[in-house]
């Protein structure tokens, strides 16, 4: 019986100890699945909040480097407007080639465009209305006018300090791009600019629209969200409007004062401000409508605003670790609930962690193409940008073109393939030497090698050979410098002015030509008033030795009439001729039609013609100088004489037009008209169509560009004789500017 009762208790006992080894077991799998799930736990967290973080390092860089591109187009934009001819020689057209530039850059936040005279008394401004205005003020003292005057800064870049509540735009956060403008650019009114510093040109930026249009779009997470500050903390963006402006290290703590800032302080002085990227985590005071102490990841990234990376604004996205965590939270405490069945959880804890990292991976996949399509359309529209500034490179008609330091060409134009004849792919990789005469190439090197070791524009105008023919060209030498600021290619503009030089040369040789004749006519007057005196002497001793009323004493009368006459006319001339050291402003346009009248109208008998004068009176003065306007008035005249070959009228007019802001003189012959194949080419210098020694074909040309000089205008009507002769005739009609009043200078 023994026996029988000590099988079943060894067999309970075995069975205990099977229990208990199980238990213990179970107990030690449990904690053992405890701990486990723990440390996964806490592995999965840093896992996700790194990635997450990393996902929100990638927004903030691909912000940072939108705003960085947005600031070299508005910089590339000013170098451009810095070189238009309509802004260095301040130009009639200035306002609209402002408005050009404005249009182009008013999305990248440019609300202003000013033009600083070198005196820094006048700003030409366009605003972003499309208003232009010209306004007075003192802009000598400001920092980017002092800037721009050191020669060091020549081709340069200005950014300015950001400020907030100007007097301009006290609503804003406005900061200043600016440039130097010199004289350097040509074009037809300046073939030869003087090179000199001539002002500044400045962009004002609206800041804060600049920067939100990189991150408005950009959310990390559910509520995540950007800011973005400068290099002294100040806020330039943030979803929350009342923040923008304000001291990042201050606003924190003026809202949630019982709350410690230091650690986001930290990232922003140490990190932030210096430049830096990184990922980290802060405590903030709220989250959009939150208003509770809460951990934060964050991300940040700089905005370089310098080659040399001197100067730094600073990108952030944050969000709070709670919905990064809160997944993973739910998983934890769903494993104290099930710890009994580890398998289950082990399961179903990595079922749902590979459905969520899959949602997740998904999730920023989908997160990743937007802002990658959003990435491509700025692109795009950066594509589209260059296009424009290709098409006008193209549609240019100088030679523009880019050179190694060699001399080999990298680029060129239509207009440059086209004057070299040959496709461009056969003339990119060629050398100078091999496009010019070995003359040729060594000159324009020599400018190249200049641009290159100074670093400086070179403008010239120099004769070039180009397969055995001579041109001339004018061309500016431009530096392309890399980021380190050396310049490793040039860009050239020239210009072919090969004919202007010729019409330049005969033009300087035929005024001295006139010059001289003048000269020897001035010098024939003045010799023949010597015998002029001597006969009106001797006549008026023979007068009072012969009796009144005799035959001789008639004829003594006659001689002593006419020699007054030559005298008359000599001094008209010798008048007309003399040379007046000061400059009119206004001028009495009768007076000097009565002076001009008086030298002509003593060869109206030779010539069998009538001269009529129909001069309105009290008409204002003009803008214009004596000297200049008798030159005009006598080329018309003596045209008009011209005119009339067998004898006819010439009738001289003025008056005050409609308005009453322009004084319009008449010359009006009765003379043969002008031919209809001559009336596009009157106007011409050297266009004539009297005979050789009869004329030079200056005087109409001259006339034209003394007019237009004072803003007035020349304009003819004309009936020729083959056309019809009864109505045959020539009207020259001038008009000239009055001058307001209160505002005329008389000369001395």
């Amino acid at each position: 019986m023994n026996r029988k009762e000590s099988f079943p208790r060894e067999k309970y006992y075995n069975v205990r100890k099977a229990i208990i080894f199980s238990g213990i077991l179970m107990i030690v799998l449990l904690i053992s699945a405890l701990y486990l799930g723990l440390l996964s736990a806490r592995n999965m967290k840093e896992i996700i909040r790194e990635d997450f973080n990393t996902q929100q390092l990638i927004l903030a860089r691909y912000a940072s480097h939108r705003i960085e591109d947005s600031l070299e187009f508005i910089k590339r934009d000013l170098s451009l407007l810095s070189l238009s001819p309509s802004i260095q020689h301040l130009e009639v057209s200035w306002a609209n080639r402002m408005n050009t530039s404005l249009s182009s850059v008013k999305e990248e936040g440019v609300i202003e465009i000013r033009l600083i005279d070198k005196n820094g008394g006048t700003a030409y401004v366009v605003d972003n209305l499309g208003t232009s205005r010209i306004i007075k003020g003192h802009f000598r003292d400001t920092e980017y006018f002092k800037w721009a005057f050191l020669k060091e800064n020549k081709n340069r870049i200005y950014m300015g300090e950001i400020t907030r509540k100007s007097e301009q735009y006290p609503e804003k956060l406005v900061m200043i791009l600016a440039a130097p403008t010199y004289k350097e650019s040509i074009d037809e009114a300046y073939p030869m600019p003087s090179g000199r510093l001539e002002g500044v040109i400045l962009f004002t930026v609206d800041v804060t629209s600049l920067v939100r249009k990189a991150l408005q779009d950009i959310k990390s997470g559910k509520t995540g969200y950007p800011w973005a500050i400068d290099n002294k903390g100040i806020f330039l963006y943030h979803p929350e409007k009342e923040l923008i402006g304000e001291d990042a290290f201050k606003a924190r703590a003026a809202r949630k004062p019982k709350i410690s800032f230091e650690q986001i302080n930290i990232i922003q002085k140490e990190k932030m401000l210096k430049g830096e990227e990184g990922t980290s985590w802060y405590i903030s005071g709220w989250h959009g409508n939150i208003e509770k102490e809460m951990k934060k990841l964050i991300a940040y990234a700089p905005v370089h605003l310098t080659s040399g990376h001197d100067l730094n604004w600073s990108i952030a996205v944050a969000a709070p670790i709670s919905e990064v965590e809160g997944v993973i939270h739910s998983v934890y405490i769903r494993q104290f609930y099930i710890q009994g069945v580890i398998v289950l959880v082990i399961i179903f804890g990595s079922i749902y962690v590979i459905s969520f990292e899959k949602r997740w991976g998904t999730s920023l996949e989908e997160e990743v193409t937007k802002k990658t399509e959003a990435l491509k359309k700025s692109l795009d529209k950066l594509e589209k940008s260059e296009e424009k500034y290709r098409t006008l490179v193209e549609s240019a008609e100088d030679l523009i073109f880019t050179v190694d330091e060699k001399g080999e060409y990298l680029s060129m134009n239509r207009c440059a393939t086209q004057f070299f004849g040959g496709p461009v792919e056969n003339l990119i990789g060629k050398n100078l030497q091999d496009l010019f005469s070995e003359e040729s190439a060594e000159l324009q090197m020599g400018f190249i090698r200049q641009v290159i070791s100074t670093g400086m524009n070179v403008n010239v105008k120099y004769p070039v050979e180009v397969g055995k023919r001579e041109y001339w060209f004018t061309s500016n030498f431009v530096g392309i410098k890399n980021e380190s600021g050396k310049v490793f290619a040039v860009l050239g503009i020239s210009r072919d002015i090969t004919e202007r030089k010729k019409m330049e040369d005969e033009q300087m040789y035929n005024t001295e030509k006139l010059a001289s004749i003048g000269k020897l006519a001035a010098g024939v007057a003045h010799e023949l008033n010597n015998p002029m005196t001597i006969i009106l002497g001797f006549a008026d001793l023979l007068l009072e030795k012969t009796e009144h009323g005799s035959k001789n004493h008639e004829v003594l009368e006659t001689i002593e009439k006419q020699a007054l006459n030559c005298k008359r006319i000599i001094e008209s001339l010798l008048s007309f001729a003399r040379y007046h050291e000061k400059t009119e402003y206004s001028t009495d346009v009768n007076e000097n039609l009565e002076k001009v009248v008086s030298v002509v109208e003593n060869i109206l008998d030779t010539k069998k013609t009538t001269l009529e004068k129909n001069l309105a009176e009290n008409l204002p003065k003009v803008r214009g100088s004596s000297g200049h306007l008798q030159q005009v008035f006598m080329n018309l005249i003596t045209n008009a004489f011209a005119a009339i070959e067998g004898g006819g009228v010439v009738t001289i007019s003025t008056r005050l037009n409609s308005t009453g802001n322009r004084v319009e003189i008449l010359f009006k012959d009765t003379g043969h008209g002008i031919k209809k194949e001559y009336r596009d080419k009157i106007f011409e210098a050297f266009f004539t169509t009297k005979k050789i020694g009869e004329g030079t074909g200056l005087g109409l040309s001259v006339s034209h560009g003394i007019v237009t000089n004072y803003g007035g205008e020349i304009t003819f009507e004309t009936v020729a004789e083959e056309e019809d002769r009864e109505r045959k005739g020539t009207t020259f009609n001038v008009s000239l500017p009055v001058v307001p009043s209160g505002s005329e200078q008389i000369s001395v």
